[in-house]
């Protein structure tokens, strides 16, 4: 058994927690920089650029001509004219400059690890699901399930977003420069998010880890998700975060809200039957 050492990121609602079984820990060597690459992943230039005029192009057609350009050596596409359409800029797995001129539907930009998304309209349903790394701005609103299972980056929504955003985070942030929905946080288990408007009900319904933080008003905890307390690091964490992408909170970072795992699920399987009824 082992036990992870106190840090500042705990101060901030990270929580020690015992680790059983054969450790995790891997080492690597730089012999092995091959084994560490993605086989679809290119070498690009951000300073050679290219335009995509999707306005007749089908999801797939996009996604082939961003991947033929980038496999050219083209690291700054703007696509135009994509017209809403699902399923566009996803696994998308090395660093790339892309830009949306206007609108994505559904699961846009799902499935990226490294490149940094400018959507310059709104986005659908589960954009950037399971996203690894890189950032993802919107510059309009955003559909239910706004980064679910994401596990690294930033995803940045400068308007409101729907319901269950965040739905099993694993790592990253996510900010919401509006409000969220219903049941955002649920099943949360590590990184952050931070709402500077209003949050619906069932926040952080049975998180796991991870911090939430919320600028305006909450309509309704979830199961195991109770206030933390914010302190100094809190506030230089959300005010160099928030400055990075020029959004602001209604009253500032020091007036919002923090809310973690109260941990009484972590053992859930262990309690008693009368005690599972308590705890839900």
């Amino acid at each position: 058994m082992a036990t992870l050492k106190d840090t500042k990121s705990h101060d901030m609602g990270l929580h020690e927690e015992s680790l059983k079984g054969r450790t995790q820990q891997r080492f690597f060597s730089v012999d092995e920089s091959s084994n560490l690459t993605y086989f679809n992943s290119f070498e690009v230039d951000t300073d050679k650029t290219a335009t995509i005029d999707a306005l007749e192009m089908t999801p797939r057609e996009i996604n082939i001509a961003i991947r033929e350009l980038m496999e050219s050596g083209v690291g700054s596409i703007t696509v135009e004219n994509p017209m809403s359409r699902h399923g566009v800029g996803v696994g998308i797995l090395n660093r790339l400059n892309l830009t949306f001129t206007d609108s994505l539907g559904y699961f846009g930009c799902g499935l990226i690890d490294g490149p940094n998304v400018h959507i310059k309209g709104r986005v659908g349903w589960s954009c950037a699901e399971n996203m690894m790394a890189g950032t993802v701005l919107i510059e309009m609103n955003a559909g239910s399930t706004f980064g679910a299972a994401i596990r690294g980056g930033d995803l940045v929504c400068r308007g409101s977003v729907g319901a269950r955003t965040g739905i099993d985070q694993k790592g990253g942030t996510i900010i919401v420069g509006g409000n969220t929905g219903a049941f955002s946080g649920f099943m949360m288990q590590r990184g952050r998010m931070i709402v500077c408007g209003d949050a619906g009900r069932n926040l952080g319904d049975s998180m796991y880890d991870g911090v939430i933080y919320v600028g305006g008003e909450v309509e309704e905890l979830g199961i195991d998700c109770v206030p933390g307390e914010m302190n100094e690091l809190d506030v230089r964490y959300l005010s160099s975060k928030l400055d990075l992408y020029g959004i602001k909170t209604p009253n500032g970072a020091e007036k919002m809200h923090k809310y973690v795992s109260g941990k009484m699920l972590w053992n859930y399987d262990k309690l008693e039957p009368h005690e599972k009824k308590v705890a839900l």
